[in-house]
C-alpha cells in the first residue's frame, strides 16, 4: 500500500502595488509589512492634537530655513524589505531632495532623516521597536519615540537603545539633523488652559 500524500494549503501574499495601496478608499492608514496591510487603526485627540504641536513648531523653523520637508502620518516610505512605514511626523532633508523640482505623489524611497513615532494605546514594544531598526537601516539619523500617558521621549540616534531619556522639564533638540531647533517638552505635553 502507498502512502498517501497529504497537501497541506499554501497561502501566497499579495504583492501590494504602489498604485493599488494608493487607491485604497477606506479612510484607513495603512502600513505594509512583511506583505500584509497593518490598519494603523485612529490615535485619538490627545494624539492628533500633540502631532499638531509639533508639525507647527517644525514648519516654523524647517521653512524659512529652506532645510528640508515635514510630513504627516499618510506619507509613507519604502524601505529596502519592501515594507511601507509612516511615522506619525517625518523630517526629510533637502540634501535627500536633491534634484528633485516636485515631490511624488506615490511613496519615497528610504526613511527620513528624523522620524517621530508618538504611540498610541494600540502600539507593541515589538512593533515600535522593528520600526526603529527599519529607520535606521534605511537612513534615518534621529528618531523620537514620545509617550504621551508617561510624557516622556525617547531619543534614539541608532536601533541599539535609545541615547537619552527626556522628560517634562527637558527639551526635544534637533541635533545635527535640524540644527538649532530646540522645543520645551513643556510646550508639547500642555494640558489645555482654556
Amino acid at each position: 500500500m502507498s502512502p498517501i500524500a497529504l497537501s497541506t494549503p499554501t497561502t501566497t501574499k499579495k504583492i501590494w502595488t504602489d498604485a493599488e495601496l494608493m487607491a485604497l478608499t477606506d479612510g484607513k492608514c495603512y502600513e505594509l509589512v512583511n506583505g500584509e496591510l497593518i490598519d494603523m487603526g485612529n490615535s485619538g485627540a490627545l494624539h492628533g492634537y500633540t502631532c499638531s504641536l509639533l508639525v507647527m513648531a517644525l514648519m516654523n523653523y524647517i521653512l524659512p530655513r529652506e532645510l528640508g520637508i515635514i510630513l504627516d502620518s499618510s506619507t509613507a516610505f519604502t524601505m529596502k524589505n519592501g515594507n511601507k512605514r509612516s511615522p506619525d511626523i517625518s523630517f526629510v532633508s533637502r540634501d535627500k531632495l536633491k534634484g528633485l523640482t516636485e515631490l511624488p505623489d506615490g511613496f519615497l524611497d528610504g526613511s527620513p532623516d528624523l522620524a517621530i513615532e508618538v504611540l498610541s494605546p494600540n502600539n507593541t514594544i515589538a512593533e515600535i521597536d522593528q520600526k526603529i531598526v527599519e529607520y535606521f537601516e534605511n537612513g534615518s539619523r534621529l528618531v523620537w519615540v514620545i509617550n504621551l500617558k508617561l510624557r516622556y521621549v525617547l531619543v534614539y540616534r541608532s536601533a541599539q537603545e535609545p541615547d537619552r531619556l527626556l522628560k517634562q522639564s527637558d527639551s526635544l533638540d534637533g541635533e545635527d539633523v535640524i540644527a538649532g531647533f530646540a522645543m520645551p517638552l513643556s510646550e508639547l505635553f500642555q494640558k489645555l488652559s482654556f
